[in-house]
C-alpha cells in the first residue's frame, strides 16, 4: 500500500508542476498580448492616416488580430489552470479520505486481532 501512496503523491506533484508551468505560460501570453496591444496602439496613433495603407495597413491589422488571439489564448489558459487547480484539490481530498479509511481499517483489524487473542 505504501507504493500506492508514493505514486499518488508523485501524481499530485506532477499536476502541481503542470499547473505552475501553465500559469507561467499564461502570464507570458498575457504579457505578450498586452505588449502587442501597446505596439498596435502606437502604430495606429503614431502613423498618419495617409501612411496607413498597403503593407503598413496590413501590418497594423495583423498585430490587432494577433493581440486578439493571444488574449483568447490567455483566457483559455486561465480556464485550464482553474480546472487543474480544482482537480488537484479533489485529489488531495480523495487522498485524505482514503488515508483516513485505511487508518480506520487498520484500527479495526488491530481490535479484531486483540479480541481473537483473548
Amino acid at each position: 500500500m505504501a507504493g500506492q501512496q508514493q505514486t499518488s503523491s508523485r501524481g499530485d506533484t506532477s499536476l502541481e508542476q503542470t499547473l505552475e508551468k501553465t500559469e507561467a505560460v499564461a502570464a507570458d501570453v498575457q504579457r505578450a498580448s498586452d505588449n502587442l496591444a501597446v505596439v498596435n496602439t502606437v502604430l495606429e496613433q503614431g502613423l498618419p492616416e495617409e501612411v496607413q495603407v498597403g503593407d503598413v495597413a496590413q501590418a497594423i491589422e495583423h498585430t490587432s488580430q494577433l493581440e486578439e488571439k493571444l488574449a483568447k489564448s490567455a483566457e483559455t489558459l486561465a480556464e485550464v489552470n482553474a480546472a487543474l487547480s480544482e482537480e488537484i484539490e479533489k485529489r488531495l481530498e480523495a487522498t485524505a479520505e482514503r488515508d483516513e479509511s485505511q487508518a480506520q481499517a487498520e484500527e479495526l483489524k488491530a481490535r479484531i486481532r486483540a479480541g481473537a487473542a483473548d
